[in-house]
């Protein structure tokens, strides 16, 4: 039999469990860069960044969601002014028109517990890990981000089926709605 935490060892163990270091990164032109080798340990076999010479390159959707759940500090790197979850989506949408939504998607499946890579490109927005198999195989989904309204042609989305099918990947539709909800929907060839 387990013995019974009083209240004040409960949140003791709460608190250390809560109270992990911060990870300290720089913001780039082309992402946020972890330069602390603890960090980059700790971040990559989680599947986060991908590795550079300077440090770990993390994407700003990456970047935002670490944001988001304060495990990270960020630093303009020429100016070095603190940078909030705000200003990185600002930058994030001044490169990217779909911004908002592969961030709710990224964070959606995320928090989910998958790991979600960066796409091949031809219209996949992310590579999909199940659970514990990152770093074992390679990805078996694709993702597509679309929000509701979106305009899609049969042919875009033919081709990107086509493209993951060539692959040997399965490819899924993330539909976000109005509210911010996403459905998920995986797609395979009509055969008649």
């Amino acid at each position: 039999m387990e013995p019974v935490k009083t209240p004040s060892e409960r949140e003791a163990r709460k608190n250390s469990e809560t109270s992990k270091k911060v990870i300290e990164a720089v913001l780039r032109d082309e992402g946020v860069l972890v330069k602390s080798s603890e960090d980059i340990e700790r971040l990559s076999t989680r599947g986060y960044g991908v590795q550079k010479n300077e440090g770990l390159l993390l994407s700003f959707y990456e970047a935002m969601y670490l944001r988001a759940k304060g495990l990270i500090n960020i630093n303009d790197e020429k100016t070095g002014k603190s940078i909030d979850f705000n200003d990185l989506l600002k930058k994030y949408e001044s490169i990217e028109k779909n911004a908002w939504i592969k961030y709710l998607i990224y964070r959606d499946l995320r928090s989910r517990g998958y790991v979600v890579r960066e796409g091949f490109g031809l219209g996949a927005d992310f590579r999909l890990y199940e659970r514990g198999e990152y770093s074992k195989d390679s990805a078996d989904y694709l993702v597509y981000g679309v929000y509701e309204g979106m305009s899609l042609s049969i042919e875009d989305l033919t081709h990107i089926l086509k493209h993951a099918q060539n692959l040997k990947k399965t490819l899924i539709l993330a539909v976000i709605n109005r509210r911010g909800e996403i459905v998920y929907y995986s797609l395979s060839n009509l055969t008649f």
